[in-house]
């Protein structure tokens, strides 16, 4: 999935200097390494903002995030230095899948320093590229006598949030100086960011006058499209540019060409520029209700978990006789007195719940075991720990070992229904429960299993039956045993019939905690997708918080990461290798 990450600041320490004013800051963002063998790189970097301990930089950062796959960037803010080095003003890790699981989509972390960065990401739609050229003509002068207005320009894109609808700058052009009949640079623009590749969905053009204090002054703006910015070059059209009403100069559209997508010359034939809306001096500027009518599509993963949708997560462990005394070294639940050498349970739960605990809000997972005897009678599923839910992947880990101390005798058969049939019991009171509230809620079962199931088919009707829950069973089989009769699971489903499981065979990924949890959890958003639509339930509308709503975390995270400017932007990284988590 491609997701957009966007970043501001606030309160950052100055480290201008003694007599050199304000901080001119910038961002940098590395994606760092999470898997063993791979290399960081830097994705990009943002605008310089002048004088401001507290920039909202525009530029939006493209990523492509798979559910399963770690993934983390360092966000380094500098003050621009013109004559020597930048300097750091700071610096904060933020995980891709936090920011998506996070309420709001948004995370904010301390600077040692000073201050706060906050991280917003939220999916990317669309596809193609936006190339703009513009100039204006005898704008209205905002300057007093004998100087003249620096204009540049910002593209804002609709945004329609649950507190309403709104504009989100996502471009800011060149300054021309001293200038009132600018020719700005050639803007290049994705569609994903600037419209969600619906080429008709509004668009604000704002031209400001810039100001050193990073206190511009707005000269004049107007709404249009992509489809309209096409029709105005194509039709050498001219925008005429209001402010409050008034008339303040005119602006060209001296290029505006599509690449990447369908052709939209019936589109440019319709296109007009629509009427102005009122000028306003913050980043976001409200207006009247568009005619805009987007295309429907299909929701995706990223649409639920932006509207709230809570992921639950159960964890079911096999405790049959076939997994071996697990007090003797090389079976597979074995467990070191220091912990230092994780048995293939422990992985698998490190690796999985490390992910999806992400998306669960209270980090609480209910652990249960199965293939053991109480009492000389064997049950198939009972309650792991001495609480119904284990507070976080340690909880989980404590649950999963003070079983062993809980004086059961492992046995046989593996039967895997009555969790599954426990799970999804659990899964519809919890939906049911979010419904009653106006929230959603989804939940995946992760079962991990040493052997073939006993009853194939019992396990198959036990699939079908359970398939109408707000479910997904995923199925890890560890150990050397023969699982080729256990594929039948990902096909088990029948016509008309969800398909809610994934099996995957531990000792294909044992080499790597991202190859098993890049795998085992690919087919998630795509079976929470198919429940909620065969229900008829649409994505809620995103959440939406404002910074003083979200509580900034310490950044506990020492960065080993060196960047180096060089010419014409260049960035030269080193280190940032030691966020390599996992085995």
């Amino acid at each position: 999935m491609k997701v957009e990450l966007s970043l501001h600041a606030s309160n950052l320490g100055n480290v201008a200097g003694l007599c050199k004013g304000t901080s001119d800051p910038f961002a940098v963002v590395t994606h760092v390494a999470t898997a063993k063998g791979s290399k960081s790189a830097v994705i990009g970097k943002t605008e310089i903002i002048k004088n401001t301990l507290s920039p909202q930089w525009t530029k939006i950062f493209m990523v492509n995030y798979e559910l399963g796959t770690p993934m983390k960037v360092v966000v380094s803010v500098f003050d621009e230095v013109r004559k020597g080095d930048n300097k750091s003003m700071g610096s904060a890790v933020f995980d891709i899948g936090e920011l998506l699981g996070a309420r709001g989509n948004t995370k904010a972390k301390k600077v040692r320093n000073s201050g706060t960065i906050f991280a917003h990401v939220q999916k990317s739609e669309g596809a193609g590229l936006l190339r703009l050229k513009m100039s204006g003509i005898k704008l209205k002068n905002t300057e007093g006598f004998l100087k003249k207005s620096d204009p540049f320009f910002e593209l804002s894109r609709s945004s329609n949030a649950a507190i309403g609808r709104s504009w989100d700058n996502i471009y800011r052009s060149d300054t021309v100086n001293d200038n009132l009949s600018p020719v700005w640079n050639d803007a290049v623009v994705e569609l994903s960011v600037l419209c969600s590749g619906e080429q008709d969905k509004p668009v604000l053009v704002t031209v400001y006058d810039f100001e050193s204090s990073g206190k511009h002054v707005l000269m004049g703006q107007f709404e249009t499209s992509v489809t309209g910015l096409v029709a105005a070059a194509k039709n050498n059209t001219q925008i005429t540019l209001k402010k409050k009403g008034k008339e303040t100069g005119t602006i060209i559209v001296k290029r505006a060409d599509v690449s990447g997508v369908k052709d939209v010359t019936e589109k440019m034939a319709a296109a007009t520029v629509s009427t102005p809306v009122p000028a306003v001096t913050s980043t976001y500027v409200p207006t009247p209700a568009s005619t805009f009518i987007p295309t429907p599509l299909k929701p995706s993963f990223i649409d639920y978990v932006s509207g709230g949708c809570e992921l639950n997560v159960g964890v079911a462990i096999d405790f049959t006789g076939s997994n071996g005394d697990p007090r003797l070294p090389g079976t597979l639940h074995h467990l070191t007195k220091d912990g230092t050498n994780q048995n293939p349970y422990e992985k698998a739960i490190s690796a999985i719940l490390g992910v999806l605990q992400n998306y669960d809000s209270d980090k609480k997972f209910p652990v249960w075991g199965f293939g053991a005897k109480y009492g000389g009678v064997v049950r198939h599923c009972f309650q792991c720990g001495p609480t119904a839910e284990a507070n976080g992947v340690d909880g989980v880990f404590a649950a999963y070992h003070h079983t062993f101390q809980s004086g059961f005798v492992m046995s046989r058969p593996t039967v895997i229904t009555e969790v599954m049939k426990t799970a999804a019991v659990r899964a519809t009171s919890a939906q049911e429960a979010a419904l009653q509230k106006g929230q959603q809620a989804y939940t995946i079962l992760v079962i991990l299993t040493d052997g073939a199931v006993s009853d194939v088919n019992a396990t198959a009707a036990c699939m079908e039956e359970i398939s109408d829950a707000p479910l997904s069973v995923v199925i890890v089989g560890v150990g050397d045993a023969d699982f080729s009769g256990m594929h039948f699971l990902d096909n088990a489903s029948k016509p008309g019939k969800r398909d809610i499981a994934q099996f995957v065979e531990f000792n294909k990924h044992s080499g790597s905690s991202v190859s098993l949890s890049s795998e085992t959890l690919s087919e998630i958003p795509e079976q929470l997708v198919g429940y909620f639509q065969s229900k008829g339930i649409e994505p809620l509308p995103p959440v939406s918080r404002k910074d003083d709503e979200i509580e900034a975390e310490e950044e506990e995270e020492e960065i080993d990461l060196s960047l180096n400017f060089g010419e014409e932007d260049e960035i030269v990284i080193s280190g940032g290798d030691d966020f390599v988590s996992g085995w």
